[in-house]
């Protein structure tokens, strides 16, 4: 057999193999011994961390015959065609390469077929916050209501940009990173398994420099391994992760701090040449900082913590250097990280970080004169007292400028040595404020299908959609109302031009009326979105040109374009294009027919 990585090779099988998630594991096992299992579930979380292992433990679980305490055998065929990934009942989706409607769609045509070997079919949709927004409006039902012997469980990095609708139709579990110590543990035991030489130094390195993840441990781990020869030491693991030894940070940091500018660029230098990566390096210095603050706070934890080497030379250097120093150099640090992002030549941002550390003014928290029980000065007073009435002048002017806009009145300076002010209204006010914009070509396809059966359906579901938004989303949407309606597309108006031109500009808010639109009326119409005052005139300018049109035409077609002179009273009066356009708007109920 081919090797497989070690981040494979001990993938967790059961629930107990699953370090660092206690709270998760704990309620899953709870709810497969109590048989109150959901039929779908949303995993969240950083990357490494154990979704995807823990979603195949639980279809191990809830399809085992021979489960025991909430954990499966690991034995029986079922669970061991799981393991292999042979199962067809276990469906196995990657939301990135396969995010379309058209996928979700197969998966809801499949879902109501019964499984054909396990108790229940489950899908696993991994990286679920790739899939567009069609696709999630196409899940919606199904994941709401499947079939009993369905479980959805959705796997995702990045929980902010799923829909509310689909949240809340799940329960979430959220993977926490994994602590540094416990991923020691783990690699200690893998190490022992495999009966590996290994330092312990080096381990701990591996540990701190995976960032939470157990994968990425792993990753790191099997690098070093195959680097070393089967041998894992802290020289190999330095050289693999880029890292840069204490005793190395230590000395820049000391050269920095004594304002040495030209050893401390040495020392960059020598680490640069070593092959650590500049990114790493820059990272490890943010660590080591904090280890700093933390000693000097709280000494024992840092003692005691088994991942971090503490000796004499950091002891000294933790009582010579002062905490405002500290904030300083992280603030430059990180600073300098978010520049380093987008460079090729991160070496030279790290010389100008270091010109930077060593040339620094170290500030000096301000004593209060009651404080420090000084005077002040009399000319320091006369400014106080100047500064004070200037800044009362400037409050009645703000208060005169308020009461003189509330009236509709200009504002004029009442004292040439007072700074003038500019007069305006509420109209010049109102005529600075950029126009919500419409897109007459969608308003016009619109109208030209609209009727009024359509309009009717949306009004009557209107405040039920209202109430499937957010607060927020309501505060908008409170003012606004459908006018008119297609089986395409609707418009909807609003009072306030501001809160129109937020709506046109919130897709989150687009994307929630979308999908309440789905559920209530069983499509999803194009939404437009215009102010209340624009719309009788984009109205009747569409009624002028649909009457335009129809003179023009019987012009050319050698008709006659005028009106017939009424004759006989039985006789029905001719059909106006602009009438039945009204009519098929707004219905006959409300229409009073009038001949020009």
């Amino acid at each position: 057999m081919s090797y497989q990585a070690l981040y494979r090779a001990w993938r967790p099988q059961k629930f107990d193999d699953l370090v660092g998630q206690e709270l998760v594991t704990k309620t899953l096992k709870n709810a497969l011994m109590t048989k109150q299992t959901s039929h779908a579930y949303l995993f969240t979380g950083p990357r490494g961390t154990g979704k995807t292992s823990a979603a195949k433990i639980f279809s191990k679980a809830i399809n085992c015959h021979f489960q025991k305490d909430g954990e499966p055998c690991n034995e029986c065929d079922t669970c061991t065609s799981i393991t292999a990934g042979r199962q067809n009942d276990v469906i196995e989706i990657d939301a990135a390469s396969n995010n379309g409607v058209e996928e979700i769609r197969d998966i809801r045509d499949k879902v109501k077929y019964a499984p054909t070997e396990c108790d229940y079919k489950i899908y696993i949709i991994d990286e679920v916050h790739m899939l567009s927004t069609g696709a999630f409006n196409a899940l919606l039902k199904t994941l709401e209501e499947p079939p009993e012997n369905v479980v959805f469980i959705l796997a995702t990095t990045e929980p902010h940009k799923i829909p509310a609708t689909i949240i809340s139709r799940t329960q979430r579990f959220d993977f926490r990173r994994i602590q540094p110590d416990t991923i020691l543990q783990r690699m200690q035991y893998i190490v022992s398994q495999k009966q590996l030489k290994c330092e312990p130094a080096a381990l701990k390195l591996i540990a701190k420099a995976a960032e939470g993840g157990m994968r990425d441990a792993l990753s790191i781990l099997d690098q070093v391994i195959s680097f070393g020869n089967d041998e894992v030491t802290l020289d190999n693991a330095l050289m693999v992760t880029g890292s840069v030894q204490n005793d190395e940070l230590l000395q820049y940091l000391e050269q920095v701090t004594q304002k040495d500018t030209a050893k401390a660029l040495e020392i960059l230098h020598q680490i640069l040449n070593d092959g650590k990566d500049a990114a790493r390096f820059i990272e490890d210095l943010i660590s080591f900082c904090r280890d700093l603050l933390l000693y000097q706070q709280m000494p024992e934890k840092v003692e005691n913590d088994e991942l971090n080497v503490v000796n004499d030379d950091f002891r000294n250097f933790s009582q010579k250097i002062k905490p405002e120093e500290i904030y300083q150099m992280i603030d430059l640090l990180n600073e300098q990280q978010e520049n380093m992002r987008f460079t090729s030549h991160a070496s030279i941002y790290l010389e100008v970080l270091t010109v930077k550390l060593a040339t620094r003014q170290t500030t000096i928290s301000p004593k209060t004169p009651q404080a420090a029980g000084e005077k002040l000065d009399p000319k320091d007073t006369i400014k106080v007292e100047n500064l004070t009435r200037q800044v009362k002048q400037l409050q009645q002017q703000v208060e005169q400028l308020l009461q003189n806009q509330s009236n509709g009145q200009s504002v004029t300076a009442t004292n040439s040595s007072r700074p003038k002010t500019t007069s305006y209204n509420k109209t010049q006010v109102r005529k600075t404020t950029a126009p919500a914009k419409v897109d007459l070509q969608q308003v016009y396809g619109v109208l030209s299908d609209a009727t009024r059966t359509s309009l009717n359906e949306l009004r009557e579901i209107w405040d039920d959609l209202l109430n499937m938004l957010t607060v927020a989303q309501r505060a908008v949407m409170h003012v606004s109302s459908p006018v008119a309606a297609s089986p395409d597309g609707v418009i909807v108006t609003f009072q306030f031009d501001f809160l129109c031109q937020r709506a046109q500009t919130d897709q989150p808010l687009k994307d929630t009326l979308e999908n309440g639109l789905d559920r209530l009326i069983g499509h999803v119409p194009r939404l437009i979105f215009m102010p209340q005052e624009q719309w009788p005139q984009i109205r009747q300018e569409y009624l002028n040109g649909q009457k335009a049109q129809k003179h023009l035409t019987a012009g050319e077609d050698g008709q006659r374009t005028e009106q017939e002179t009424p004759g006989d009273p039985k006789q029905p009066a001719p059909k106006d294009p602009v009438v039945d356009t009204a009519l098929k708007l707004f219905g006959n109920e409300v229409v009073d027919i009038k001949n020009d």
